[in-house]
């Protein structure tokens, strides 16, 4: 099998932590390597950020990462992005030297690029959208949170036409089908996934003394710095903590995990400001600790240090860092939205609060800090439950899909194929 994996906005060989790079980052490149491994061949195809990298990437045995000139060759605006589909298109149909059995896209962009790429090869194509533009309008607090309408154009058509979809949980699934009308019999469940051989347990005091950090309860959250993260419910959540432990009883510190990188210890950057001024305002500086995006590899120090994993997310899509949390053996306190609410489960691995709410959270927090037994049963629990998400697991379940597809699609109601896949759309002529 050959496949072509569309990757358009962001390189899966990105560091974490940035404005764009996250858990699909870690999705696409782990699904690939693991795809690799099965003696599938993968051809990954992003849009080149930077003319210094080398155009082609062996990631895996079989698995090249392809950075595509389409636009400026340096981070741009995504919300542009989609001016410059058309020539990634053109790009990677002159890059492809073999033809493939199936496309693979990741993201609104790269279904738009799917689309067209899907009329020029004869090929059948399968999406997952990762985040969906009207669900994050929903929680949006402001204008500039606003997905415009190119975005929820496209996706509706992507979610229409493509010949498969990919929903990481039931609840996507209902959505597409609710909101875009996606045929059912199209979309299959298939979670994302956890390196359970990287991310394990291991003692917290010893996890605690290699980070230099003081032998307290420690919180840790996960992600960009995006405001759909919810970082500011953990702050109000922290002060509140502040204002009701006694010197018998101290408040737990805080550890922000993520944004883009930092120049120096003493140069972080913007976003980190900004923060740190808010921070400032409600007189928690000592107890939030802002250490920047963090290899992979050493995550599982971060977490296991940790006495649990706060991810008061407003959106998402499925939640790999409660993954990641719980194959280490540390409870998640997660906001019950979207797929968080599928990979947590209550009470069980971890507890579940309604976004935006600071004052549960913080209860919920204290709960977890007065009862360790408590706290101790639900990490088992979820060092158990992410057993069932290893990469390994969850590509098999993407290998029994394509194979399917490939050998039943034309048992399938018919997909509209539209040749002039990238016309007739908002902001075209």
């Amino acid at each position: 099998m050959r496949l072509a994996v569309l990757s358009f906005h962001t390189c899966p060989l990105a560091s974490l932590g940035g404005k764009e790079t996250g858990g699909m980052n870690v999705y696409v490149r782990e699904t690939c390597s693991q795809l690799g491994l099965r003696g599938v061949e993968v051809d990954i195809f992003t849009r080149s950020q930077d003319p210094a990298v080398p155009k082609k990437v062996r990631l895996a045995p079989g698995v090249f990462v392809h950075h595509v000139p389409a636009g400026p060759q340096s981070p741009y605006p995504k919300e542009r992005l989609v001016e410059h589909v058309e020539e990634f298109v053109e790009r990677t149909l002159a890059l492809a030297s073999k033809p493939y059995d199936l496309i693979y896209s990741h993201y609104w962009l790269s279904g738009v690029a799917a689309l067209s790429l899907r009329a020029r090869w004869g090929i059948p194509m399968v999406h997952m959208f990762h985040t969906m533009g009207w669900i994050k309008n929903l929680v949006a607090r402001s204008c500039s949170e606003q997905e415009g309408e190119v975005r929820l154009y496209w996706e509706e058509r992507v979610a229409r036409q493509a010949d498969a979809l990919v929903a990481p949980h039931p609840l996507e699934r209902a959505q597409l089908v609710w909101q875009y009308k996606a045929c059912p019999a199209r979309i299959r469940v298939i979670p994302c996934g956890v390196d359970t051989s990287l991310f394990r347990p291991m003692d917290r005091l010893e996890a605690q003394r290699i980070l230099g950090l003081e032998d307290r309860a420690w919180l840790i959250f996960v992600g960009r710095l995006d405001p759909i993260k919810g970082l500011d419910t953990l702050l109000g959540a922290m002060s509140i903590l502040k204002s009701t432990r006694t010197s018998r009883k101290p408040c737990p510190a805080l550890m922000v995990v993520g944004g883009p990188p930092w120049k120096s210890p003493w140069e972080p950057p913007p976003e980190i400001l900004e923060i740190s001024q808010q921070v400032r305002s409600m007189g928690i500086q000592e107890l939030v600790h802002f250490l920047g995006p963090k290899p992979q590899n050493s995550l599982p120090i971060y977490y296991s240090a940790s006495t649990a994993c706060v991810l008061p997310s407003r959106y998402e899509s499925f939640g790999m860092a409660a993954l990641e949390s719980m194959a280490c053996g540390v409870p998640v306190v997660a906001s019950r939205v979207g797929g968080l609410s599928y990979t947590v489960s209550d009470g069980k691995t971890g507890v579940l609060v309604p976004e935006g709410n600071s004052e549960l959270l913080a209860e919920t927090v204290l709960e977890l800090l007065e009862f360790p037994d408590w706290r101790a049963k639900m990490g088992a629990e979820a060092l158990k439950r992410a057993q069932r998400f290893s990469w390994p697991a969850v590509v098999n379940g993407l290998m029994d899909f394509f194979r399917e597809l490939l050998e039943q699609l034309d048992g399938l109601p018919p997909v509209q194929r539209d040749p002039e896949a990238l016309s007739g759309s908002p902001g075209r002529s």
